[in-house]
């Protein structure tokens, strides 16, 4: 029991020690943490009020600059205007003197203006005074002109103006007739020297092209595979080309027959292909067909740009570029349309220099002329027509428009660009060299047209002009009149349809004129 109680009184001696000496610990270590953080708060005050008086500083300093630019600003704004102000005040003087001039000018002009009125005063007096002088004179010089003549003054008047008038009208007549022929003249002898030098400048040679396409083989064997089991090959190359195979008795050779030049090109090219390839049959034939369309394409187009680019005609439309191109692969009487165009364009465009027209309309013009052809088997109508649609589709000028339309006469022409169009395809097309055709049917042909407007009643005289184009014919103004005449040229227009045979369209003109003529001797 004591034992116990001693233990307790030991624990309890031990715990008090324990709980002073830790309370005296935490006490101290308390005020240490105080003592820090006073001197944490003492050392941020003195860095605040640091901060604080730096700041102050700054802004004290940018006061100081920002006062000193704006000084240095009204200094300069004081100055400007200051020297606004000289220069307006200079102004004004310059202003006063010249006002103080324009014064005395307006002094002296008033003044000026009051002697001519004196003057013209004085002159009208003294004219007044003349006149009555003269008229007094007139009157007694007319009344002893008709006293010596027996004629009044108006009877006289009229003789005399009757006599000048006589005489002027002579002397107006011969004058307009030596001018008439001065300028016929001159004209023919000016044409002459210009189609002569355009000619000159412009002069090639053309080699005549078939119409007939011959694809040449190796072997008559060829032949045999070409037409294929049953014919199916031939079929699928007629099919996909849209061409006519003549395989005939001619040694090897294969004739492709086509109203298109285009797709006869193609099936010669492809046909050409299959033959160095050896595989023929329906599927490699749609297959190389395809290819050689492409390859045409981009052929045609390169040519209607190296035209274009040679005829220096830029801007055309992709459509009128790849229009172009289609006439490589066609002709006319032989002659290379595409070819026949570009030189058409050069010659256009020297005569356009020539007389002063407008070169570019002459180029272009001359240049894109024929373009309806490309089309023509697939539309209706004269090519000149269709090619003017198409240029007028495809962003022409009114003036390109109608040149293209009037070379061969579908439009009257109205303008100097659209006959020099006109002249430039009649030189391309008519000079020797440029196009063949056999002399014999070309005259039966003139000759036929001719026979059938001579045929009716009433027709004096009828010209087959413009290589068969176009039919004139002159009529006998006693027997056939206005409303005859036009019947006549239905009458014409259907028996040439009837009977004969032609390309294109021809133009049938009935002309019915009375004539005087006299001679002076």
């Amino acid at each position: 029991m004591d034992t116990v109680i001693v233990v307790l009184i030991v624990g309890v001696l031990v715990a008090a020690v324990t709980f002073f000496l830790t309370y005296f610990w935490l006490d101290r270590r308390a005020q240490s943490h105080v003592r820090l953080a006073q001197a944490e708060a003492a050392r941020v005050t003195e860095e605040a009020e640091t901060s604080r008086r730096d700041s102050s500083l700054a802004a004290k300093d940018e006061a100081i600059r920002l006062r000193g630019d704006l000084d240095r600003e009204l200094t300069q704004r004081r100055k400007e205007i200051e020297r606004v102000e000289r220069r307006t005040e200079q102004k004004e003087e310059s202003i006063d003197k010249r006002t103080q001039g324009l014064d005395q000018r307006e002094s002296g002009l008033r003044k000026q203006e009051q002697q001519l009125t004196e003057t013209r005063e004085t002159w009208e007096q003294e004219r007044s005074r003349q006149t009555q002088a003269l008229e007094q004179e007139r009157g007694r010089h007319l009344a002893e002109l008709e006293r010596v003549a027996g004629l009044t003054q108006d009877e006289a008047r009229q003789e005399l103006v009757a006599e000048v008038e006589f005489e002027a009208r002579a002397l107006a007549a011969r004058r307009v007739h030596e001018i008439e022929r001065e300028t016929r003249e001159d004209a023919d002898r000016r044409s002459r020297k210009i189609l002569a030098t355009t000619i000159q400048r412009i002069a090639s040679d053309y080699v005549a092209e078939h119409t007939v396409t011959v694809v040449p083989l190796p072997t008559d064997e060829m032949k045999g595979r070409i037409i294929g089991r049953e014919g199916r090959n031939i079929r699928a190359l007629e099919q996909a080309t849209g061409v006519d195979l003549i395989v005939d008795d001619t040694p090897e050779a294969v004739t492709v027959s086509a109203f298109d030049p285009v797709r006869r090109e193609v099936a010669r090219r492809a046909l050409a292909k299959l033959l160095q390839d050896g595989r023929i049959h329906p599927a490699r034939i749609e297959e190389i067909v395809a290819k050689t369309q492409q390859e045409l394409d981009e052929i045609m187009r390169e040519e209607g740009e190296r035209v274009a680019y040679e005829a220096n005609v830029p801007g055309l439309h992709p459509d009128l570029i790849k229009l172009l191109g289609r006439l490589k692969f066609r002709t006319s009487y032989g002659q290379n349309v595409l070819a026949h165009s570009l030189e058409t364009s050069m010659i256009a465009a020297t005569l356009g220099a020539e007389l002063g027209a407008d070169v570019n309309v002459c180029k272009t013009a001359g240049l894109l002329h024929d373009i309806g052809k490309a089309v023509d088997h697939e539309v209706e109508g004269p090519h000149a027509l269709i090619g003017a649609d198409i240029a007028k589709r495809l962003g022409r000028s009114s003036k390109i428009v109608h040149a293209i339309a009037a070379h061969h006469a579908e439009e009257e022409p109205q303008t100097v660009e659209a006959f020099i169009v006109a002249t430039s395809d009649a030189i391309s097309g008519a000079r020797p060299g440029a196009r063949r055709e056999m002399m014999e049917t070309y005259i039966k042909r003139l000759e036929a047209l001719e026979g059938v407007a001579n045929s009716f009643d009433g027709v004096e005289k009828c010209f087959a002009i413009q290589a068969g184009r176009e039919v004139r014919i002159l009529v006998k103004p006693h027997s056939v009149d206005d409303l005859g005449a036009t019947r006549l040229a239905g009458d014409v227009v259907k028996k040439i349809e009837e009977t004969l045979e032609y390309p294109g369209q021809i133009k049938v003109t009935v002309i019915r004129e009375t004539r005087a003529v006299n001679y002076a001797r």
